[in-house]
């Protein structure tokens, strides 16, 4: 990091948390943040399936809700990103404050509920973005609406053309019965009508399907026999958390899902049950507490063909994401891996 941005970041930290959010992305906006550019090796340039990834380091949804930051973001060293989540109308989400540091545990608590600007906003940014590495869409449904699971559909339709791959996200926390959408029959027919979606795209893009960290093993085995089954093209492991063990932090009892280094190793659990129970047979992006390439690492090892990372910004700034590619590639070598898939999968039984 360097000193200007730990300046920055130090007064980032006395604004409230979701304006200094917005701050960040206006900053980004207006070239305030330097970018190093795309960042690639022999070792880390990777396919996701069937996406061509300079590296397997990519940008969590939630960040860039909206799609409004997308030119910068593309420069800024990640393999990937990921926007929204969008939903068919605009809505505003959970009254705020709703969203909230924990600094002692480099940590965040959010309860946002899906507010983002609406699929056709979002459509027309990602219309006009710039070329450059793989963009995709989170999926969400309106929290009024009569039929949530037809809400990712229409999402898709609408903004289908216009992404690399799209994210079915039933897994939040903070939109009321939401993740009663993974349990079996609920979750097979919305992943049917998705991918019924998916097939009416004149350039069917892979679909992923983003889970929760507080699910048994038995939950994880249904999900990923209902996932194979429904032809999905991975699955993202995972969202946020509503456990808070051990939590230090002023605020730790906030409402909302926490993320960030508490949740490492719970999602990184879930990332190697979920790898044994698919048997190799789908790609795993690994989600939760990545702040550092040991991190990074132990997701690839753990089952991960790629992984994503947004809380560990707050407290490490931009520059992390050049850190962590650039110290992946120095992981890998040292093991003796020609390329990251050579260390998919290796250390799962670390984790199980």
């Amino acid at each position: 990091m360097t000193p200007l941005e730990r300046v920055g970041l130090a007064v980032f930290h006395r604004i409230e948390p979701e304006r200094a959010h917005a701050l960040s992305l206006t900053a980004l906006r207006r070239g305030l943040v330097p970018l190093p550019g795309q960042l690639t090796s022999s070792r880390l340039a990777t396919d996701l399936a069937g996406l061509s990834l300079p590296n397997p380091v990519g940008l969590a949804a939630g960040y860039d809700k909206n799609a409004v930051a997308l030119g910068p973001l593309m420069r800024a060293g990640f393999g990937f990103l990921e926007v929204g989540a969008a939903t068919p109308r605009p809505q505003p989400g959970n009254p705020r404050p709703r969203l909230f540091r924990l600094i002692e545990d480099r940590a965040a608590i959010n309860r946002f509920g899906f507010n983002n600007d609406g699929m056709e906003a979002i459509r027309a940014r990602l219309a006009a973005r710039p070329a450059g590495v793989p963009v995709g869409l989170n999926l969400g449904a309106n929290k009024d609406s009569p039929d949530r699971a037809a809400d990712f559909a229409t999402v898709l339709r609408a903004c289908g053309a216009h992404v690399d791959f799209a994210t079915v996200n039933v897994s939040s926390p903070n939109t009321e019965k939401l993740r009663d959408l993974q349990g079996h029959e609920a979750l097979a027919a919305l992943l049917a009508g998705v991918m019924a979606a998916r097939a009416e795209l004149s350039r069917p893009v892979p679909v992923f399907l983003k889970i929760a960290p507080d699910l048994t093993d038995a939950e994880i085995d249904d999900i990923a026999a209902v996932a194979l089954e429904a032809g999905v093209s991975g699955i993202v492991a995972t969202n946020t958390t509503l456990a808070r063990t051990g939590l230090k932090s002023a605020g730790a009892g906030q409402a909302g899902g926490l993320s960030g280094a508490p949740l490492f190793a719970r999602s990184t659990r879930v990332l190697a049950r979920l790898s044994a129970a698919t048997g190799g047979q789908l790609p795993l992006i690994g989600v939760g507490g990545v702040g550092s390439a040991e991190e990074a690492y132990a997701k690839i090892r753990a089952g991960a063909s790629a992984l994503q990372l947004y809380t560990a910004l707050v407290y490490g700034g931009m520059s992390l994401v050049g850190d962590i590619v650039e110290g992946l590639d120095r992981l890998l070598a040292r093991d003796g891996f020609a390329h990251v898939s050579e260390a998919v999968g290796t250390g799962r039984e670390d984790w199980e």
